[in-house]
């Protein structure tokens, strides 16, 4: 399905975010991080960014990733989401440019990740910082309504389902699968989908 990067689109996604119940965790071991879904133009409609991580970073290097990190001291979700987009890939939009946010996701590896969908009707000034982005790539935002997807795997370490994304030619797993795919089904579809029982695949456990 193609999504046309208009004002209807972004007030639909605005209302069903607004309408829904979103579940904000209060788990006290975790570290605070935020990822900014950014919803841009893309071709003759609507996509989104996500970015390659450097090489040279300690962890998780070269893989596919929403923009964002985690959380500064005195930072709310929304302020660490805008925060990375400038530092990351030198995207600097207003708090206005805010749709809504989706459920707080825990990963294995420690972090709580509350995603924040924001609007981009100009990325002209869009580059990647070297030290942490590899490259920036758009995608449909139809990617994320595909028939073939999701796809759920099973794994003798959990009984959790892991949740595969196909992208294009590639695919992506949790934790930035499980978000993407909250966002298709909520800002998209208009479903109440809840996710953060889904699985990451092991080696993203680290």
């Amino acid at each position: 399905m193609t999504y046309l990067f208009d004002e209807t689109l972004r007030a639909q996604i605005g209302e069903r975010l607004a309408a829904f119940p979103r579940e904000a965790l209060h788990e006290g071991t975790l570290k605070r991080a935020a990822v900014a879904i950014t919803v841009v133009p893309h071709g003759t409609g609507a996509g989104f960014l996500l970015t390659r991580r450097a090489p040279r970073m300690n962890a998780h290097a070269g893989q596919w990733a929403l923009p964002g990190g985690r959380a500064d001291k005195g930072e709310d979700a929304v302020e660490a989401a805008l925060r990375e987009l400038r530092e990351e890939i030198a995207l600097d939009l207003d708090p206005a440019e805010v749709l809504g946010m989706l459920d707080d996701y825990p990963t294995r590896s420690g972090y709580l990740i509350t995603p924040v969908v924001v609007w981009a009707a100009d990325t002209s000034a869009m580059t990647p910082n070297p030290g942490e982005v590899q490259s920036i790539h758009p995608f449909a935002l139809g990617e994320l309504t595909r028939p073939d997807s999701p796809v759920f795997l099973t794994i003798p370490e959990s009984d959790r389902p892991v949740i595969r994304l196909p992208l294009g030619e590639d695919h992506i797993h949790a934790p930035t699968a499980a978000v993407l795919y909250q966002f298709g089904e909520v800002g998209l579809r208009g479903r109440q989908t809840r996710v953060a029982e889904l699985e990451q695949p092991v080696w993203a456990w680290r």
